[in-house]
């Protein structure tokens, strides 16, 4: 994987430019024209306008709208608030949040201060996957560039305003990922999730006080939106999300790597337009839109377009848009295992159905992977599913049924296999086995 292949850089990438992670040509793109204009002018109201009008979606999974989010803090009846920007990335399949952040971290950081400018927060924090030591210390050298121009830190830009940002490392997990798990690990806590409601960030966050939550990516957003207007942004998507989004595509392609498209783009158009179609010939046999967490397709659906409404309709989701595809060659049972596997690791523990629910269908589905599984199994696993599905206070364990589920319902006859072979027929070889001797 290469993160330096984009296309069709609009919003987030801003074009090619030489050293682009660097200030000054950050400021020739227009950078931090939208921070000042906050700054001096502060109108915080506009600010909220202008991003319900654009219709911005949050970028991190939900697809919630950032103008209502931003509105709920800015209006609470609170008024210590706090400003989080969630850089935890670690899901497979997903890096565009690293990406961003070592490219592109003044156009982070400007959204990041807006945000916290928006909604009066009392501290601002960017919880950081500890893992990503190069996009670290780009960012760190965009805070001291910003910070030797008055943009950030005591006395902004002369007007008496005072605002920095701080960096939180982040816990490495993937449940660390759920906002709710993320404030718990920044106030000392495990790594958690909360049930919601009551504990919606908006409401009751960093230490128990209403805190405004952005992703990476839907923070990167916010500057050129100010910059140029929401009409300028709803000129490319759909009419219900509308803009750009970067797609995060790894797997069985030619040029795998992050690319920048419009809303509502077809798969079809990121695998073998973007990514240069299937390695050596081969079929595509099942392609996850939004992760693991959400249901795989088939290559008779590649025309569907990537947006949170479209795909949700299709029974799957856009998730973060990290982009698996996996060709005809593989074994399916293989590849629900090492992901199942996943779940079971990065499970917290705090559900008892997760925690158990997760166990269970990693072992299961081992089993048939070893040729020691029977139709029991099957049924056993589905069963399974169907108890613990949507019982956690987040969605691992939801993701965890709909990945075993929807495996099942699509390559049911290669579990099968599995089972009538007593092995797995994709790595079967002319030797005899030792069953057979």
């Amino acid at each position: 994987m290469s993160e330096s292949q984009t296309i069709a850089p609009r919003v987030l990438a801003g074009g090619i430019e030489k050293e682009p992670w660097k200030i000054e040509p950050y400021i020739r793109r227009g950078g931090y024209e939208a921070w000042k204009t906050c700054v001096l002018k502060e109108d915080r109201e506009s600010i909220i306008a202008v991003l319900k009008h654009a219709h911005l979606r949050g970028r991190g999974g939900a697809g919630f709208p950032t103008g209502i989010k931003w509105e709920k803090v800015y209006n609470h009846r609170v008024k210590e608030r706090y400003f989080v920007c969630n850089a935890g990335e670690h899901e497979p399949g997903t890096f565009k949040d690293r990406y961003l952040i070592k490219h592109h971290p003044h156009q982070l950081l400007e959204g990041c201060l807006i945000g916290a400018f928006t909604v009066h927060a009392k501290k601002s924090f960017i919880y950081l996957n500890a893992e990503f030591k190069e996009a670290r210390a780009n960012f760190e050298q965009a805070i001291e560039e910003a910070r030797s121009k008055g943009l950030i830190g005591k006395n902004i830009m002369g007007t008496g305003l005072d605002l920095d940002i701080e960096i939180f490392d982040g816990h490495g997990s993937y449940v660390a990922g759920e906002e709710t798990a993320m404030l718990e690990s920044m106030q000392g806590r495990p790594a958690q999730p909360k049930q919601k409601p009551p504990f919606y960030p908006t409401e009751f966050g960093l230490y128990g006080k209403p805190t405004l939550v952005n992703n990476v990516e839907t923070l990167s957003h916010i500057p050129a939106i100010l910059r140029n207007g929401a009409g300028w942004f709803i000129q490319v998507g759909t009419e219900k999300t509308p803009g750009t989004m970067l797609f995060s595509l790894s797997g069985a392609v030619n040029r795998p790597g992050v690319y920048e498209l419009p809303m509502g783009t077809p798969i079809r158009y990121l695998i073998e337009d973007c990514g240069g179609g299937i390695p050596e010939g081969r079929g595509i046999k099942a392609v996850f839109p939004g992760g693991p967490s959400f249901a795989m397709i088939g290559p008779d659906q590649l025309d569907l377009p990537m947006d949170f409404d479209s795909l949700k309709k299709a029974g799957t989701g856009l998730g973060s848009a990290g982009v698996i595809v996996i060709d005809d060659s593989a074994c399916m049972v293989a590849q629900t295992l090492k992901l199942s596997k996943f779940f079971e690791v990065e499970s917290c523990g705090q559900c008892p159905p997760c925690r158990i629910g997760t166990g269970e269908l990693a072992k299961l589905v081992e089993k048939i992977e070893q040729g020691n599984g029977t139709q029991k199994d099957l049924d056993q696993m589905l069963q399974i599913c169907g108890f613990v599905k949507g019982t956690g206070f987040c969605t691992l364990v939801t993701g965890a049924s709909i990945l075993v589920q929807n495996s099942l319902r699509l390559f049911k006859h290669e579990y099968e296999e599995h089972i009538k072979q007593q092995q797995c027929p994709f790595h079967s070889t002319a030797t005899v086995t030792d069953k057979e001797q």
